[in-house]
C-alpha cells in the first residue's frame, strides 16, 4: 500500500483536522507542508479551488477537510471518530460544518488572517475594522451558539470524535494571533478546547506548528525537516503568493 499524501500548512486549521485524524488512526503519511496561496500548477490540477488539505491516496485525490475525514473513517474504521449512534453522528457533523464555516468566518478569515496572513505573507496592514468587528461581534456570537451545544465536561459525545476536533483546531490556530476563550463567559467551550489539544496526538502536531510559526515561508520547510516532520521529497508551494477565496459553505 503506498504512502498516503497531504498537502497543506500545519497551522491551518483544516489541515490540522485531517491530520489528528491520521494520527489517532495510526496512518502512515507524508505531508506537503504548503499553504494554498503558494501552489503552482500542479496544486491547481489537485485543487480545483486552491484549498488545503488535499489527500492523495494510491492515485485517489480527495478534496475537502471534511469529505477526506469522512473518508478516513470508512476506509480505516477502527478506531472510530465518529458516534455510533446515528442521531448523535449527525450532530457531530452539523458541529463540524458548523465549526468549519460560522468558526472559521471569524476566528480564521476575519482574525487569523487579518493579523497574520495579510502582514507576513502579503505585507498588508490589518484591516482593524474588520478585526474588531470580529472580536466583537462575530467571533462572540459564534461561541455563545457553540456553549449551548456542548457538555460540563468530557468530550462532546463520550469519546474524542470529528466534531471536537474540529472545534478545537480553530481556537488553536487563533491562539497564533494571541486569541484566548473567556472561560468565566464560555466555560464549555473552553474545557473542551483544552482538552482536545492536551491530547498527545495534537500535542505532536503543536511541536511542528511551533517550530515554523514565526518563520517566513521560504524557511519553513527546513525548519520541520529538522523537526523531524514526514515531509514529501518535492513541495508544490513554488509560486508567489496570492490571494485565496474563504470557504463559505
Amino acid at each position: 500500500m503506498s504512502r498516503l499524501r497531504v498537502i497543506g500548512s500545519y497551522l491551518s486549521p483544516y489541515v490540522r483536522k485531517v491530520l489528528a485524524c491520521l494520527e489517532l488512526k495510526g496512518l502512515d503519511y507524508e505531508i506537503d507542508p504548503m499553504p494554498p496561496f503558494v501552489g503552482n500548477a500542479d496544486f491547481a490540477r489537485l485543487s480545483p479551488l486552491r484549498r488545503v488539505p488535499v489527500l492523495i491516496d494510491d492515485g485517489l485525490v480527495v478534496n475537502d477537510s471534511s469529505v477526506i475525514c469522512q473518508y478516513l473513517e470508512d476506509r480505516h474504521p477502527t478506531p472510530s471518530l465518529y458516534p455510533r449512534d446515528i442521531a448523535d453522528r449527525a450532530r457531530a457533523r452539523w458541529l463540524e460544518e458548523y465549526a468549519d464555516t460560522r468558526l472559521a468566518d471569524g476566528l480564521i478569515w476575519r482574525l487569523f488572517y487579518q493579523r497574520s496572513i495579510r502582514r507576513r505573507v502579503f505585507h498588508e496592514p490589518p484591516d482593524e475594522a474588520v478585526v474588531a468587528q470580529a472580536l466583537e461581534v462575530e467571533i462572540p456570537a459564534a461561541i455563545d451558539y457553540l456553549e449551548t451545544q456542548l457538555p460540563d465536561d468530557g468530550f462532546t459525545f463520550g469519546a474524542l470524535s470529528i466534531a471536537d476536533l474540529s472545534i478545537a483546531s480553530y481556537f488553536r490556530t487563533a491562539a497564533f494571533v494571541r486569541y484566548e476563550i473567556d472561560a468565566a463567559r464560555w466555560p464549555r467551550t473552553a474545557a473542551l478546547a483544552a482538552l482536545v489539544l492536551s491530547q498527545p496526538a495534537l500535542q505532536k502536531l503543536a511541536r511542528y506548528e511551533d517550530c515554523t510559526l514565526r518563520l517566513p515561508l521560504a524557511e519553513q520547510r527546513a525548519a520541520l525537516l529538522a523537526a523531524g516532520a514526514p515531509l514529501t521529497s518535492e513541495t508544490m508551494g513554488t509560486c508567489a503568493p496570492r490571494p485565496v477565496l474563504p470557504r463559505t459553505s
